[in-house]
């Protein structure tokens, strides 16, 4: 179709209006789209601190009670069946339990070591003041774990271990603990713990010789225990500051090359698990079990200390004398 020339101008003005008007009409939809996008952040900004305002979180409650509480691990001895003796070993290791985190709704957070094994610990506190109770699990995957029933007494934790199963032959475990700080000292040394003897003795590798005594007609057959003893080297040598050598190592039992290899790990807090081994350091007042492994926080020093004794070690040997027990 063929329009005449004041139409087709009419047409084009209409069409150039109507794009106009089409153009006015995306612009205020795209200005509304952007002021509702602006309102709904508003009104989130608005919603959000009321949201963070409505979750309570739990603070940090009791915090003198956080740290490494150590003492002796004891049987309960009115907790063995009728007739069943006490264990050669482990009658009252050293325990250190720490608190790590309590808070102010009474749930607690901590660990245990004991016998080298470490263990994690959850339960609660009740109480306040003197007047705090704790009720502490662990895992309970282990045949060995079980729950700690624990009261404040002025600056000592006193309570008892239960096991969870009671078919176990160490039933219950009390204890008395007090707080005490760990912290890497070179300078820890052994003490001399046996008065009586005046050196340290393995008690627990003995070895069982039969011996014969005859008495007039009479012939009585028995078994002897001997016992090795470490030496007085023991309590001088310290390997975490000298830089030992040959001549030093060269005359010293297997036991005293052991001992002071050990004493290494002792003040770095690493938790033992042989008993030959804690039986030397589980006395020690300062030596308090804190980690499963240590090697990270050995000096340069150290290392070539313990490389050494190591190599002696293989080659040494013990002399076995009788004590009495």
């Amino acid at each position: 179709m063929i329009y005449p020339d004041h139409k087709w101008s009419k047409f084009i003005r209409l069409k150039r209006q109507i794009m106009k008007a089409m153009k006015r009409n995306i612009y205020l939809l795209l200005v509304l789209s952007a002021m509702i996008g602006c309102k709904d952040r508003t009104n989130k900004k608005a919603v959000e601190p009321k949201a963070q305002d409505s979750v309570l979180l739990e603070q940090e409650a009791h915090q003198e009670l956080y740290g490494n509480w150590v003492g002796n691990f004891v049987i309960d001895e009115n907790s063995l069946e009728d007739g069943e003796g006490l264990p050669n070993t482990d009658y009252s290791p050293k325990i250190n339990l720490t608190i790590k985190k309590i808070t102010d709704k009474g749930k607690v957070f901590g660990q245990n070591v004991v016998k080298g094994n470490l263990r994690s610990l959850t339960g609660k506190l009740e109480g306040d003041g003197n007047a705090v109770q704790l009720l502490l699990d662990e895992p309970g995957d282990k045949k060995s774990d079980g729950r700690f029933e624990i009261k404040l007494k002025n600056d000592t934790l006193i309570g008892s271990w239960i096991a969870y199963d009671q078919g176990v032959k160490i039933k219950k475990r009390n204890f008395k603990l007090l707080k005490k700080q760990f912290a890497y000292n070179p300078n820890l040394m052994l003490n001399n713990q046996d008065e009586e003897y005046g050196t340290l003795v393995d008690w627990i590798n003995a070895k069982k010789k039969e011996a014969i005594d005859q008495d007039g007609d009479s012939t009585y057959t028995y078994v002897m225990e001997y016992y090795r003893s470490a030496s007085p080297a023991v309590f001088s040598i310290n390997a975490s500051k000298q830089k030992l050598a040959e001549k030093d190592l060269k005359n010293l039992k297997k036991l005293d090359l052991e001992i002071i290899r050990n004493t290494i790990f002792a003040r770095h807090g690493y938790a033992f698990t042989k008993p030959s081994i804690r039986q030397f350091f589980d006395p020690v007042d300062w030596y308090v079990p804190v980690s499963k492994d240590v090697s990270s926080d050995l000096s340069p020093l150290e290392k070539d200390n313990i490389a050494l004794l190591t190599r002696f070690e293989k080659y040494a040997t013990d002399n076995y004398d009788t004590f009495g027990r």
